[in-house]
């Protein structure tokens, strides 16, 4: 079954925004009537009537417009799933430290939050594997500084935001840049990814090191694509320390995990997974095969 445009543009009435509550949204009020019959023959009796997704905004993975619709490529492969199984995914944000203690406590089913497939979360969780990218380096448009790889960034500021694993990656180019005859990255660590962009406008960085994703995103719409570029590395296609993203599922729902797995193979199969990537600009991040925990 291929997915249609029109399912791929369906909208959703969504649950009224609180200050603190999780917000919900499905694209319809009953159970998707296009289902694989074969494909929603695995689907564990106790999801029939839905899948709860613990999230978060995540652009371009998840997104959410100002009347509270979700949106992404995340979001849209979910209802994808949801299509193949026979049943609604619904979506709800939540904060990221929060979120694999949400599927212990039963307050959601699966998480679709851009996750890296890890050695140390398969110790809570099992990974169905759907994309596939690391870190990329952006610069302003026109690259004035002429970067062209990890090693033009020796002795130089990069901005980062605070928190995140990047200053860690770009610390450890030192080894590298010092065989290079170079001085080490300087890391430059601010509150959010928006002030690392700014810090790159401005001057006071010659790049931002981001996940490769949302770096998709921040250049295409900052100021309508006119004030970033990504850097492009042949020898690195999807991002530096590439590493898989998958659906967080616990391991007691080892019959939950094969469904999704074989959804999304079929997915991938007739080329409907692809045009999700196409649709989100995100085509060199896909995986070939619906692998089970690929990133041990």
């Amino acid at each position: 079954m291929s997915l249609t445009r029109k399912h791929l543009l369906a909208t959703a009435l969504c649950g009224a925004l609180t200050l603190t509550g999780l917000t919900a949204c499905s694209t319809s009020s009953n159970p998707p009537t296009t289902a694989d019959a074969k494909l929603a023959s695995f689907l564990p009796e106790r999801y029939a009537d839905g899948i709860s997704i613990a999230s978060g905004i995540y652009p371009p993975m998840t997104t959410r417009d100002e009347t509270g619709n979700f949106g992404g490529f995340d979001y849209d492969l979910g209802q994808a799933l949801g299509e193949r199984l026979g049943t609604k995914f619904t979506f709800a944000t939540q904060d990221f430290t929060s979120i694999i203690p949400s599927l212990q406590a039963g307050k959601h089913d699966i998480i679709m939050f851009g996750m890296n497939d890890t050695a140390e979360r398969q110790k809570a969780l099992d990974f169905v594997d759907y994309f596939h990218a690391g870190l990329a380096i952006v610069v302003k448009k026109g690259n004035p500084q002429g970067i062209n790889g990890l090693l033009d960034l020796c002795g130089q500021t990069v901005a980062v935001a605070k928190g995140t694993t990047q200053a860690q990656f770009i610390r450890d180019q030192a080894d590298d840049c010092a065989k290079a005859g170079a001085d080490p990255i300087v890391p430059l660590e601010l509150p959010t990814e928006g002030e690392a962009l700014l810090a790159v406008r401005s001057g006071q960085a010659v790049a931002d090191v981001l996940d490769a994703a949302p770096a998709v995103h921040a250049t295409e719409t900052s100021g309508n694509g006119k004030l970033f570029e990504i850097i492009s590395d042949p020898h690195n296609p999807k991002g530096f320390g590439a590493v898989p993203t998958g659906i967080g599922v616990l391991k007691a729902n080892a019959d939950l995990t094969k469904a999704l797995q074989k959804a999304l193979q079929s997915l991938i199969d007739d080329g409907s997974y692809q045009e999700l990537l196409d649709k989100h600009h995100l085509s060199k991040y896909a995986v070939e095969t619906a692998q089970l925990n690929g990133g041990a």
